[in-house]
């Protein structure tokens, strides 16, 4: 048998809850950095990004993110980083990922919409050529923002409509942010025939899940951990098989869980949800995809065939059509029988 770290290097995987800018590389950040020093307060020294990745809370990850976002100024920095992304996720044998993408941050910044929607679905075309990764779009609303970024996002996916977006969500801090508020832009874009993925239950209680459920029409929730809290709504999204895009590592870097020891992972997983591992924001948190799967199989005594599932898990909550679901879920298969 394949020792487990190998096991997970090589294992086909599927990505569906991973941000655009907070999966730029330290080597990406730095050089934007430097691009613009002066004028920002992201360092472009390695060692000092490192340090100024460190999160006191929620609010201040937000804070240090959008700093980030500043950096992406034009849209030549809108395709690298979106290529650089995808070179990330397929070395980590990535076959399949939803991309979570705030337009909004960066149109306000002044990169057009329609020059914004150009730059990712070329990269995105280009990541397929060069690295054989598929790539989707979520249009994210910025929730603190508010309702005007609500307006901007939804118009942006549906007069802009890259081929690429399948989705739309809501990310951003919960606390002080309602869900209910965005439910008029949430019934426009599943009426246009966008999915519904909001962040839900991550920093605030079940209710914030049960909003982005009857409100919202949540197909997937991004995050979802304080659904252990609630045996009534672990029992309704288990028996809905509502996926729960669960990042172990980024709960405990924003403090939303004090140590990955009381990661509630364990009780969704032991409550029959369909559980997906991913990776957030993964250079920010000091992560990556790989090391979320293996901090899976410590937290719930996993081995190949364990991870095996939760890679399956991932396929079956994905948009995907049903042939390349199949598809990815086959070779998983395949690699479990030869690797596992």
């Amino acid at each position: 048998m394949t020792d487990l770290p190998t096991f997970i290097a090589g294992l086909p995987k599927v990505e569906l809850h991973v941000h655009h800018v907070g999966s730029a590389s330290p080597r990406i950040v730095a050089e934007l950095a430097a691009r613009h020093e002066g004028r920002t307060p992201v360092p472009a020294d390695p060692e000092a990004l490192a340090a100024y990745f460190e999160f006191r809370d929620f609010a201040h990850f937000i804070e240090v993110y959008l700093s980030v976002v500043d950096l992406i100024r034009d849209p030549e920095d809108v395709w690298l980083l979106t290529h650089e992304v995808a070179r990330e996720l397929a070395r980590q044998q990535v076959r399949y990922a939803e991309l979570t993408i705030t337009p909004y941050s960066h149109v306000r910044r002044g990169i057009p919409a329609p020059a914004f929607c150009e730059a990712i679905e070329d990269a995105r075309k280009r990541a397929l050529a060069d690295f054989g990764l598929e790539l989707r779009w979520c249009f994210d609303i910025p929730g603190e923002a508010g309702l005007p970024a609500a307006e901007e996002t939804l118009r942006i996916a549906l007069q802009e409509r890259p081929e690429g977006l399948i989705s739309f969500g809501l990310g951003g801090p919960e606390i002080g942010v309602p869900r209910p508020q965005f439910r008029p832009y949430f019934d426009q874009a599943r009426a246009a025939g966008l999915r519904s993925v909001p962040h839900a239950g991550e920093t605030t209680g079940p209710q914030t899940i049960w909003d982005a459920l009857n409100e919202l029409g949540a197909e997937r929730i991004g995050h979802g951990i304080s659904a252990a809290q609630d045996p009534e709504l672990l029992t309704y999204l288990a028996e809905r098989q509502i996926g729960m895009e669960i990042c172990p590592t980024s709960n405990v870097r924003t403090r939303a869980v004090a140590n990955l020891d009381e990661h509630p992972l364990p009780r969704l997983v032991e409550a029959g949800l369909l559980v997906t591992i991913n990776s957030d924001d993964p250079p920010m948190f000091g992560t990556t995809l790989n090391d979320e799967y293996a901090v899976a199989a410590r937290l719930l005594g996993a081995g190949p065939e364990g991870l095996a599932g939760l890679a399956r898990n991932a396929v079956t909550a994905s948009f995907l059509d049903p042939a390349d679901k199949q598809r990815i879920a086959a070779e998983i298969d395949a690699y479990l029988a030869v690797a596992g």
